[in-house]
């Protein structure tokens, strides 16, 4: 009888779950619309929207347009209902993004800021962090949490940032980090991050290989849902492989790696936005630097492809950018490729601005969502 009992409420849980992420996908709803898409009873999505507008959740809006019969009531997510912060770290900047529950990006900024491992760094984040809800009119009191992007090895298990050799730091509780703000604070690598944003709205549970092109090269294997971490929590490392045996030396100490030929700053110490268009204005060191760019980035994508056999996704402040010159990386992986293919399983990211950032708020929603 107990089993049965929970077995019940579990159903029930399911049902609400999924009647909230309906709602939170798909904006102006109406119960009859809920009970045909998720084919539930019309009275049990009735229920369930009802306990919602309780909770504050979802607020009714009016009626939906007439389709012959009564008028539906057209039922939307709270503006109250609440939400989230990504902060992504990196050595020079911090990104900043809030969004609701649905996942929209309702501001985003970047400052510069460089790093230091200190207690003035983070409190000078944390008035940042400040200033930005009350630009954008945000209470505080509606914050569910702040998801915080860090280019590192995020030891989920032992809940410290292991080791971020951009940031020369190791072994930092996530406590020590968390202490300095004023809401629930959840932690991602920032490539893990950019995926997480990639993978987690697309609907689509294909599994893809994220590959973060930013300063620094990341990676992020995502699939059926959710993040691969590896059983050290370093799945995806791709910034790290060897590419050229004891060639350039990288910033991590040893040589070769993808990250010593394949970091935005291997093609620019400016804007990467301005490094496109001078290759599309044809400039000749722009056109070198890029050939030279892409036959190093052709191997990894090959590598990892051959591997592990799924899309490859280019991201980072590079993947962003390149929009049409994506077929040259195309063009030479295919030259690499020992089976035919067309090159389609290499595309550009779909978040163009702070994905690292948007990724960590995007986490910190699921967590909620997971439990509605």
């Amino acid at each position: 009888m107990e089993k049965k009992k929970n077995t019940n409420m579990e159903v029930k849980k399911k049902n609400r779950n999924n009647v909230f992420r309906y709602i939170c996908r798909n904006g102006m709803v109406s119960n009859p619309d809920i009970s045909y898409a998720l084919k539930l009873s019309l009275p049990t999505a009735t229920q369930i929207t009802k306990e919602l507008v309780e909770r504050g959740l979802v607020e009714e809006m009016g009626e939906m347009e007439s389709t012959g019969g009564r008028r539906a009531k057209a039922l939307a997510l709270s503006k109250s209902a609440g939400k989230a912060v990504g902060l992504d770290i990196t050595k020079n900047h911090i990104s900043l993004v809030l969004t609701d529950l649905s996942g929209r990006i309702l501001k985003y900024e970047r400052t510069f800021l460089p790093y230091a491992a200190d207690d003035g760094y983070y409190l000078e984040v944390n008035q940042r962090i400040e200033n930005f809800l009350e630009d954008s009119g945000c209470s505080s009191d509606g914050i569910l949490g702040i998801g915080i992007s860090f280019p590192g090895i995020i030891d989920l298990d032992k809940e410290l940032i292991a080791d971020s050799h951009i940031l020369g730091v190791r072994r930092v509780p996530f406590s020590a980090v968390s202490r300095f703000f004023p809401y629930p604070c959840h932690f991602l690598n920032d490539a893990n991050a950019g995926a997480y944003a990639e993978g987690i709205q697309s609907g689509d549970r294909s599994r893809f290989f994220y590959l973060s092109l930013s300063n620094t090269v990341g990676g992020a294997v995502y699939g059926n849902g959710g993040l691969e971490q590896g059983r050290n929590f370093r799945c995806g490392e791709a910034g790290h492989m060897t590419i050229v045996p004891d060639g350039k030396v990288c910033y991590c100490g040893k040589y070769g790696c993808l990250d010593a030929y394949c970091s935005a700053k291997c093609l620019t110490d400016g804007k990467v936005e301005d490094f496109f268009e001078k290759l599309k204005q044809g400039e000749r060191e722009a056109a070198s630097l890029w050939e030279q760019y892409t036959s190093y980035l052709a191997i990894a994508v090959n590598n990892i492809h051959m591997v592990l056999d799924c899309d490859i996704v280019l991201g980072g402040y590079v993947g962003s950018c390149m929009g049409e010159f994506i077929q040259d990386v195309r063009n030479k992986t295919l030259e690499r490729n020992t089976f035919e293919e067309d090159g389609s399983f290499i595309r550009a990211c779909r978040h163009k601005t702070g994905a690292a950032a948007l990724g960590a708020s995007l986490k910190v929603i699921e967590l909620f969502v997971e439990q509605v």
